[in-house]
C-alpha cells in the first residue's frame, strides 16, 4: 500500500489576494484561480483557518481527543507562523483534503502558469507519507 499514497495540492498567494480568498472566494480580482478550481471541483481553504477549525473542533469536543492540539494552537497563536498560514491555502477536491495522484497532477498542471504572477507565489504537492511530512514535536504531542 505504500505506493498507494494519497495527495493534495497547495497554493500560497500574495497577500492582498490571501485575504480575498478568505472572505470574499467569488471575487473577482482571483477569478483566474477560481475559474481553474471550479473545473476541478476544488476549493481553497487558508490552512490558517483549517488550523483555527481544528482548535475551536478540540475545545469543543475534548483537546484530549485531538492529538496535534497543543502544536496548533501554538502554531495559531504566533504572529509569523499566522502570517506564514494565511497566505497558505490547501485545496480540497470533492469535499475531500487528500485525493489520487491523478487528481492532484491534473490540477496542479492546471494551476502552473500562474505560479509566479500577482496572484499565486507558490504551488505544491504533498502526499500522505508520513515520512514526508513533518511529525509534531515531543513536548507538543497529548
Amino acid at each position: 500500500m505504500s505506493d498507494q499514497w494519497e495527495y493534495q495540492i497547495r497554493v500560497n498567494l500574495a497577500g492582498e489576494f490571501a485575504e480575498v480568498a478568505r472572505s470574499d472566494p467569488g471575487n473577482a480580482a482571483i477569478k483566474p484561480l477560481t475559474d481553474i478550481l471550479t473545473r476541478h471541483h476544488a476549493k481553497l481553504k487558508s490552512q490558517f483557518d483549517a488550523f483555527a477549525d481544528y482548535v475551536a473542533e478540540a475545545e469543543k469536543h475534548g483537546v484530549e481527543h485531538f492529538p496535534l492540539y497543543k502544536w496548533t494552537k501554538v502554531t495559531i497563536e504566533d504572529p509569523a507562523k499566522k502570517e506564514k498560514h494565511i497566505k497558505s491555502f490547501t485545496l480540497y477536491v470533492d469535499g475531500k483534503e487528500v485525493y489520487a495522484k491523478e487528481i492532484a497532477d491534473a490540477l496542479e498542471t492546471d494551476l502552473q502558469p500562474l505560479v509566479g504572477g500577482a496572484l499565486v507565489t507558490r504551488l505544491s504537492k504533498h502526499d500522505t507519507n508520513p515520512a514526508n511530512n513533518p511529525q509534531a514535536p515531543a513536548h507538543l504531542r497529548s
